[in-house]
């Protein structure tokens, strides 16, 4: 018996400590802005993050190298009874210090020494005493003031400028001071900045290394000072006055404008490109999910010049100007409806810097080189050529100019396929441009109202896919796409089809058709724009082949925080590219990496599956980089796919997205209570026979270290409808976690994961002010991810 009992305390304890992680998972900690977003090659500035469960801030990651911080501050508001207290004190502190520096305490010493003698009030003493002296002082005896009261008034104040602020977000409720160093060498661009706080590292948000003079708004306008100017223009006082070319940095509150003044001469081709949504792309509580940036120009005598709320489909505006006279002028930022928060956060590049609004071709293949045509203002050049010899197939970034005035980066994508370039006049199937699967077109729609016909040779039976490729590469073309027969009869149209991985695209433009063809003969692929519209910059890539199974990889989050030996979930998501069905392989990259991964397979027809890192046994002396990949084989071939690590961000309370980051960082501290992690015994996938049961065999170290505080229960976290956990054995020679499945619900066939939840129910404080005991149930951890297959038959 007590063997049997020993065992059961050491197994409970094995099963608490699988996740003294989880807990920092249930309050990660998350920063929801950093402001200035950015700064200057050789410059030192300070930075304020905005976040919640920031505690223990003790340093800052930022991707790549040359950018340096150091923690200095970290403010946390306190509760509405923490600030009533402190203001008790402190009005005690300053009556005491009142009564021992003002001159009339000796007069109101002797008064208060007669009425205590007589038993009644002086006529003098109707009035208040001078000084407001604390009653509990003895009128007789002179309060002292030192040193150390000096401080302690100090530090009551300063806690006191953090005060409860129901104003802000709770999400943004907390801050952090930092101070930034970038040094002289540092790679321009855009980079990912994390905190490290007590409970792990955050999530990452968009910090970008400049090379041109930065400037930041100098009157923010707090929560507190709110003022609605519904357009007006600022008060001149509030202009922040900067120099061309420059880079300038604000957050607008509610109904803030904020105004940058200049002076420019005549000539002067001026650009100015607002980066809002690019810094923080969406707001889960917020309509349509971002920060609607409008950017407006005026001159000395308030004229509006120019004014935009977006750039073409991209939200963040961007103006172009040529100045007509010698002046001085302000730039203009605000939310389009006067909406503002600590998370509007801005950054602004003006002057005469290049800017590429369009390129032309769109791509090129792989192993060759490509001369590109580029359109835009400011440019050095009006073509570029792309050399592609050493690229896989991918998109690419292309940009032009030279440091510091870069231009803006637009996408460019390289592909294995044969390619050519479109011809005028094949406006009508009669003048179809013929062309011999398999082929990608690079072509544009000229002119408002214009389309491409294609026309290829397709046997009965054979499937055939088009997909166009041009919003997705930052053309404003909105696709339509329509195939028809030589007797011009449609066999198949589509509009737009929404592409999983581009978590950063809203509105999917770009069309696709898979069609298998009903005959032998001549077939016309028709493309137009839905709008009618067209111009030089409506360019588009056209595939057409058979289909060409593929796929792509995101794993979320990408901040992950563990104990050593703990087991963290991690979700992978597929997005299969023509009609690719099949299993998918996870691994860890290299190999022999410390983290394992439990469950990695995406089973065959699956768009995600759920899967857990096992951390190495020991901490890790900083944050890691980790890196998968996804392995298949489609039609005898093997692939390797990237998993490219992504935020799961939820868009105007409804839609989510998946949006890339640029690492998988994982943290990995603190001490574990057991020399082993929990393990799996047996084979795997468990087989749950319908409407039956199957057993899932633990291996629980027995070297706990200390009792169990409570009682263990464990739970699927998320599970497939019909499978359920019926009995949990952790005590004994064999622990172990009996499921069960549904037979009106679990249908043979189904695959999967099951992560099974560690919960402990223990007796706790209720609150800061009531020392009562209360049960509570806290998540304390997860088992390593259980394989399964529900089959046919019973047990």
């Amino acid at each position: 018996m007590k063997s049997k009992t020993l065992h059961s305390i050491l197994a409970t304890a094995a099963v608490l400590s699988l996740a003294l992680a989880a807990r920092g998972q249930q309050r990660a900690p998350r920063i929801g802005y950093v402001v200035p977003a950015g700064g200057r090659q050789g410059t030192t500035f300070r930075v304020t993050i905005g976040g919640r469960f920031l505690s223990g801030a003790s340093g800052v990651i930022v991707s790549g190298e040359g950018v340096e911080a150091t923690v200095i501050e970290h403010n946390k508001p306190m509760s509405s009874t923490q600030f009533q207290l402190l203001r008790d004190e402190l009005k005690e502190l300053m009556a005491r210090k009142l009564a021992v520096t003002r001159p009339a305490w000796s007069a109101w010493k002797n008064r208060q020494g007669k009425k205590a003698r007589s038993g009644k009030p002086a006529a003098s003493e109707k009035a208040a005493p001078p000084a407001k002296a604390p009653t509990s002082a003895k009128p007789t005896t002179r309060p002292t003031w030192s040193d150390a009261d000096e401080k302690k008034l100090a530090e009551v104040r300063f806690k006191l400028r953090n005060a409860p602020n129901r104003k802000i977000a709770p999400a943004l409720i907390e801050t952090v001071f930092v101070e930034v160093k970038v040094a002289p060498e540092a790679q321009p661009g855009k980079r990912e900045l994390r905190m490290v706080t007590k409970m792990g590292i955050t999530n990452p948000m968009v910090f970008f290394v400049g090379q041109l003079p930065e400037f930041n708004e100098t009157s923010p306008v707090s929560t507190g000072q709110m003022t609605f100017y519904r357009g007006a223009k600022l008060p001149a006082e509030t202009d922040t006055e900067i120099t061309l070319p420059a880079v300038v940095n604000g957050q607008i509150m509610p109904g803030d404008v904020d105004c940058f003044k200049f002076k420019a001469s005549k000539g002067q081709r001026l650009v100015v490109s607002a980066s809002a949504r690019e810094l923080i792309p969406y707001l889960a509580d917020a309509v349509p999910g971002w920060f609607q940036a409008t950017l407006s120009l005026r001159d000395s005598k308030g004229k509006e010049l120019i004014f935009a709320d977006r750039f073409r489909f991209h939200q963040d505006p961007v103006l172009y100007y040529e100045i007509q006279k010698d002046d001085e002028y302000v730039v203009e930022i605000r939310d389009s409806i006067y909406r503002g928060r600590e998370d509007f956060i801005y950054r602004i590049s003006l002057g005469e810097l290049p800017f590429v609004t369009s390129i032309f071709p769109l791509g090129g293949r792989a192993g060759g080189r490509t001369a590109i045509e580029l359109t835009g203002w400011n440019l050095p050049a009006g073509s570029i050529v792309c050399n592609n010899r050493n690229r896989l197939p991918g998109v690419y970034p292309v940009s032009v100019g030279f440091r510091p005035r870069v231009s803006n980066c637009l996408p460019f994508a390289v592909d294995d396929l044969p390619e050519c370039m479109d011809e005028p006049g094949n406006d009508r199937q009669q003048t179809a441009r013929k062309v011999k699967l398999p082929i990608v077109v690079n072509g544009r729609i000229d002119s408002p109202g214009d389309r491409d016909v294609f026309s290829f040779h397709g046997k009965a039976g054979s499937e055939f896919v088009a997909e166009v490729v041009a919003r997705r590469l930052d053309s404003p073309l909105d696709s339509m796409l329509t195939l028809t027969d030589s007797a011009g009869k449609q066999l198949a149209c589509n509009d737009d089809t929404k592409d999983r991985g581009k978590g950063l695209d809203t509105h999917h433009a770009d069309s696709f058709i898979r069609v298998s063809l009903p005959a032998d003969g001549m077939y016309y692929v028709h493309l137009g724009d839905t709008q009618k519209k067209g111009g030089r910059e409506y360019a588009y890539r056209l595939r057409m082949s058979k289909p060409q199974p593929d796929f792509e990889l995101r794993v979320v989050p990408s901040s992950i925080n563990m104990r050593p030996g703990a087991c963290v979930p991690v979700t992978v998501c597929a997005i299969r590219r023509d009609g690719f069905d099949g299993e998918i392989k996870i691994a860890m990259k290299p190999a022999d990496i410390a983290f394992k991964l439990g469950g990695a397979c995406i089973p065959a027809g699956q768009d995600k599956v759920r899967m857990t890192i096992t951390a190495p046994p020991t901490a890790l002396k900083k944050p890691v980089n980790l890196a998968m990949v996804g392995k298949a084989t489609i039609n005898g071939r093997p692939f390797v796919r990237q998993a490219v690590p992504a935020e799961d961000m939820m868009q105007a309370f409804l839609w989510r997205q998946l949006v890339p980051a640029e690492n998988m960082t994982a943290n990995v501290t603190g001490r574990w209570t057991v020399r082993a992690p929990v393990t799996l015994v047996g084979k795997t996938p468990v087989k749950i026979p319908v409407g039956g049961a199957a057993r899932m065999r633990l291996n629980l170290p027995g070297r706990g270290r200390g009792a169990a505080a409570g009682q263990v229960q464990l739970e699927l976290d998320d599970p497939p409808e019909g499978i359920a956990i019926q009995k949990v054995s952790l005590v004994g020679k064999d622990p172990s976690i009996v499921f069960k499945s549904d037979p009106e619900k679990a249908k043979p066939g189904l695959k999967g994961n099951l992560i099974v939840n560690a919960y402990v129910t223990r007796s706790v404080q209720a609150s800061r002010t009531n020392k009562k005991k209360v049960k509570r149930r806290f998540l304390v951890g997860a088992l390593p991810a259980m394989p399964f297959e529900v089959v046919a038959g019973s047990r």
